[in-house]
């Protein structure tokens, strides 16, 4: 309609500019042709007919004699009786005294050429003729004043411009047909070019809006060589371009997305007016609270860091500090990215908590080290440097005690070196097991007849379930004597004389278990996380009397762990104490295997 509506105006404004030239030209040439018949007749190179319209001119008729005279140059003036007459007046009154027209054919005010050559009688001034055109009037017309003896006549020559209307009145039909037909056509070819161009105009609006929705597989067909099929094959390879685009963003955004949702580090980013845009779950764990849309900056991380510094920040620059959730140590990364009106702050979270909790425990292992070995070694200095101021005056039994007491602390610290370098061992992946088929009911039995001897000396009653039942398992054996040994022996040492100890054994389809129960003094339930933990006893004055080191719970974690099992406190009723050591009955790679 755009296109049709151009052509409309632009073929209307044409055909009238087209008209207003030719209308005013044909007036123009009328004019121009007018005024120059009466120069052919009148200039100067006509003197000689000047000259003989004046000798008729002193002639007593003079008006006859002149009009006969005209009548001769009608021809030459354009006469034509109709709409162009010539009129002979008296050059004083400007009355008619002859003409090829009567009297009433003339207009009836003067116009101004006919003034001009009534003032060039009253002048007696031959050149003033009136030979002005005025294109905008409805006639033209010319007064030439004639000088003969005492007379004085004036030749007025009046066109009413009838020819000149007529002309116009038929050229103004002609342009209006011309009009109509042109605006008919115009009509015809607008819809066809309109046809051809807006055609593959909607082709591209159409894949435009495929492309939009998504669609990028069908490719639009280029039926011409034109601009428009430029255009059409440009938006067809714009249309891959973008789509291959996209999909390296939307593979990217899938590696960052999965990358942000199973990394181990927390990742939270605000927008610009500090409102969540992305947390992934890591973050929702480390902070132990839901992070949803409604959550904001200030809300959670605004104790650390304002939300306008982080925005101020120049790249590279970052911040960090430390936030304390729940139970845990969050070691907190802000840094903004991009620009301030279109970016954002993005905050990267790190769980420290069981950095600090190893950090704490190796100051207190450092610290339960140097305590257990300063109480021996205080003993044995003191012991030793009595014995060597006495100078001979300590009976011997006295000595005696002292060395008894000086070897037993030295034995003391050679169970907590050896226990140590054990543990060394153990986590360094050196003490490498020696795995073999044994009957596990063998071991169980053979650890609790070496452990019956102590049992009685304190009282207590060890009993041991049927065993019958166990299978072959494979590991290594000596190292799990030793665990069972530690188990036992601790039930032995922390029960009160006259105690009950039983110990039980089972098998499922895949696994070996064996049980200690006691009902000694138990553990309390702040200390059952903990008892494995090196150096951490219940009753630490108890342990070093007993001669207890604090090493063995966690010696034999972590053979049990070496085999691929578990050892575990088992809640029961009442009073004392149930661990239970759970082991498969075959294991994996990683020892040397004994036939």
């Amino acid at each position: 309609m755009k296109l049709t509506l151009i052509l409309l105006l632009l073929i209307t404004s044409l055909m009238a500019v087209v008209g207003a030239f030719l209308t005013i030209n044909v007036s123009s040439f009328f004019t121009n042709t007018f005024y120059q018949q009466i120069d052919s007749v009148f200039g100067e190179d006509q003197r000689e007919f000047v000259t003989s319209l004046r000798g008729e001119a002193a002639q007593e008729d003079g008006a006859v004699r002149i009009r006969d005279m005209l009548d001769v140059t009608a021809g030459k003036l354009g006469i034509d009786y109709r709409t162009r007459n010539y009129f002979v007046l008296d050059g004083e009154t400007g009355a008619y005294l002859a003409g090829s027209a009567d009297e009433g054919a003339m207009p009836r005010e003067q116009s101004p050429n006919l003034l001009t050559a009534r003032n060039a009688v009253l002048r007696h001034d031959e050149t003033g003729i009136g030979d002005v055109s005025d294109i905008t009037a409805d006639y033209m017309d010319a007064a030439i004043p004639i000088f003969g003896g005492d007379n004085a006549f004036i030749i007025y020559i009046l066109d009413d411009r009838d020819t000149v209307s007529g002309l116009n009145e038929q050229l103004f039909v002609i342009i209006m047909q011309a009009l109509f037909i042109g605006l008919l056509i115009s009509v015809l070819l607008s819809f066809l070019l309109s046809k051809t161009m807006v055609d593959p105009i909607e082709k591209l609006t159409a894949g435009a809006e495929r492309m939009a929705s998504g669609d990028f597989g069908s490719a639009l067909p280029v039926e011409s060589t034109d601009e428009i099929g430029v255009l059409t094959g440009t938006f067809n390879e714009m249309a891959g371009v973008l789509q291959s685009t996209l999909a390296a963003v939307e593979n990217e955004r899938n590696k960052l997305d999965t990358l942000f949702l199973h990394m181990t580090d927390g990742v939270v980013a605000f927008s610009h007016d500090g409102k969540l845009i992305h947390c992934n779950p890591a973050a929702n764990d480390m902070l132990q609270r839901p992070v949803g849309p409604a959550c904001t900056y200030d809300e959670l991380f605004g104790s650390l860091y304002p939300f306008q510094e982080m925005l101020a920040l120049q790249r590279p620059n970052f911040a960090e500090g430390e936030l304390e959730a729940g139970e845990k140590t969050l070691e907190v990364y802000l840094a903004p990215f991009s620009d301030r009106e279109r970016g954002g702050v993005l905050i990267v979270l790190h769980d420290v908590t069981e950095q600090h909790r190893n950090e704490e425990r190796r100051k207190e292992f450092v610290a339960n080290v140097s305590h257990e070995l300063r109480t021996p070694l205080t003993n044995v200095r003191t012991y030793a440097e009595t014995l060597r101021d006495a100078e001979g005056d300590i009976p011997q039994a006295t000595a005696n005690s002292f060395l008894d007491i000086i070897i037993t602390e030295t034995d003391r610290m050679t169970h907590i070196v050896q226990d140590l370098l054990t543990l060394s061992r153990l986590d360094r992946g050196d003490a490498e097991l020696v795995l073999s088929r044994f009957p596990f009911a063998e071991a169980i039995q053979s650890v609790v007849r070496s452990s019956a001897l102590n049992a009685r000396q304190r009282g207590h009653e060890l009993l041991c379930g049927d065993l019958s039942h166990l299978p072959l398992i494979v590991g290594d054996r000596s190292r799990l004597e030793q665990v069972m040994m530690n188990i036992i022996g601790n039930a032995i040492k922390y029960t009160p004389d006259g105690g009950r100890i039983e110990v039980s054994a089972g098998c499922g389809e895949d696994h070996v278990w064996m049980q200690v129960w006691d009902d000694g003094i138990g553990i309390p339930d702040k200390d059952k996380e903990r008892i494995f933990e090196r150096f951490y006893r219940v009753d630490k004055a108890r342990s070093r009397e007993s001669g207890g080191t604090g090493l063995g719970l966690s010696i034999a974690r972590e053979i049990v762990q070496r085999h691929h099992g578990v050892i575990a406190l088992v809640p029961h009723e009442g009073p004392g104490t149930t661990i239970r050591m759970t082991l498969p009955i075959a294991q994996g790679r990683g020892g040397k295997t004994e036939g």
